[in-house]
């Protein structure tokens, strides 16, 4: 890992794994932040919905990924579940901000902002192979590789085929001179 991804990963990882404890430590506030949502898609969910559990199961996993990023174990896994979460609690930050006054807007945009960075950040970590090649070069790389080697292979089997002809026309015409000799 480099020096950057050292440092930069857990300064990353740092705000997700508060905002974690922070849910769990107020599983109320942020129940009744989801409220709204839930109550949109609760149709749509083939079980029941409680908000508080719901609450207390975001903020550990918000947690979980948040160490885990930090870690470099499954960071990219761990990035991705974190862009997630932060795209999830930007928009209910957003519509269950208070827009009374002034100051108030400003509030939420500065939120939407840090939660649109955030999620930002955590999308670049999710696409990051550390300087390796991702699966997908590696299979196109292994394909072309593939095709290269299957053309050699027919070059050579034509080369082989023509000697081997050549080699037989010779045969058939000597047999054929020493027939017509005969």
């Amino acid at each position: 890992m480099s020096f950057v991804r050292f440092l930069a990963r857990p300064m990353l990882a740092s705000s997700f794994v508060l905002a974690g404890i922070d849910k769990l430590k107020n599983a109320d506030d942020t129940a009744a932040q989801l409220s709204p949502l839930l109550r949109r898609t609760a149709d749509a969910l083939p079980f029941q919905t409680n908000e508080k559990v719901l609450a207390r199961v975001i903020g550990g996993t918000q947690i979980g990924a948040g160490v885990c990023f930090a870690l470099g174990k499954s960071a990219r896994l761990a990035a991705t579940i974190l862009a997630v979460i932060s795209a999830l609690n930007g928009y209910v930050e957003w519509r269950s901000a208070d827009i009374s006054s002034k100051e108030a807007r400003d509030a939420r945009r500065k939120q939407l902002l840090k939660n649109v960075s955030l999620t930002g950040g955590v999308l670049l970590a999710a696409v990051d192979t550390a300087g390796k090649p991702s699966l997908a070069w590696r299979a196109g790389h292994l394909a072309a590789d593939a095709r290269k080697s299957a053309g050699h292979l027919a070059a050579d089997a034509r080369k082989t085929t023509n000697k081997k002809l050549k080699k037989a026309d010779k045969v058939v015409r000597r047999a054929a001179d020493r027939a017509a000799g005969a």
